[in-house]
């Protein structure tokens, strides 16, 4: 294994990051899993992943695990290219920035990204491969689709998800989605490159680059698709999530509307 220390990049806004290097690039597209203290649920999917193999070079961004989770002994022993391991400051969407950035000066093709806490089923990443190998430039990944799945969903989620959610991220990105709150996506280099999209800025820091580029796509006229995912919660566990009580989902909430405001838009 290899370490490198990537400091804060001038050109693009992306925090400092350590570089844990286990084996080299394979792929054409790379899987993006965030993670911060997911324990045994991080070790389960990455076996998972291994086991389905698909054809993606596997990148963890750890938001700074204290756990030991994700550490070299028990990652060199899977499939894993690199764990990169964020060091400055911010939440979800500074790690989702660092990765894409690495992942970018890496020469991937197209990026995808599925949370870190195993709700997602792994057979969908070889098919959102596909749709980015056929052009499209954002791919949302569904469990309400024909083919999808979604397992012991709370009816909070649902609720949220169908009646305000996708609604207003489909009504932005000027196409009809219907499992915005999914992390189960898939982005094409070019996207992420184009200057009408300058994803790497300090100003996204919690959810909002996630709900931003849902509905700049759409919004820019690219190729958007939605493939079927399987989705599974836990039965009789409280929910896997970061996002904690009202205070929370209200904050959660203001980034939606920002999007839909074209607060982000450069």
């Amino acid at each position: 294994m290899e370490v490198i220390t990537q400091e804060p990049s001038t050109a693009r806004q992306v925090p400092a990051f350590d570089i844990h290097l286990y084996n080299p690039k394979r792929s054409r597209h790379a899987l993006v899993i965030p993670v911060i203290n997911e324990g045994e649920r991080i070790r389960r999917q990455l076996r998972m992943i291994a086991d389905v193999a698909p054809p993606v070079d596997v990148i963890v961004a750890d938001g700074g695990s204290t756990d030991s989770s994700v550490n070299a002994e028990f990652v060199s022993a899977l499939p894993v290219r690199a764990v990169l391991v964020k060091t400055g400051p911010g939440k979800l969407s500074a790690q989702l920035r660092m990765a894409y950035a690495w992942c970018l000066d890496e020469g991937y093709e197209g990026i995808i990204t599925m949370d870190g806490n195993g709700k997602d089923g792994a057979e969908a990443i070889a098919s959102m491969c596909t749709k980015l190998a056929e052009g499209y430039d954002y791919v949302q990944g569904s469990r309400y689709l024909p083919g999808g799945k979604a397992e012991n969903t709370p009816l909070e989620r649902t609720l949220a998800n169908r009646c305000i959610h996708a609604p207003l991220l489909s009504f932005a990105g000027r196409h009809w989605y219907t499992d915005t709150t999914n992390g189960f996506r898939g982005y094409s280099r070019r996207y992420l490159l184009d200057s009408r999209v300058a994803p790497f800025r300090d100003v996204f820091q919690r959810y909002e680059l996630l709900f931003y580029l849902t509905a700049r796509a759409g919004q820019l006229g690219m190729k958007v698709c939605e493939v079927p995912v399987r989705r599974s919660y836990p039965l009789g566990e409280a929910p896997p999530t970061k996002i904690a009580g009202f205070k929370g989902k209200l904050a959660m909430l203001g980034e939606l509307f920002d999007v839909v405001r074209g607060v982000y838009v450069p």
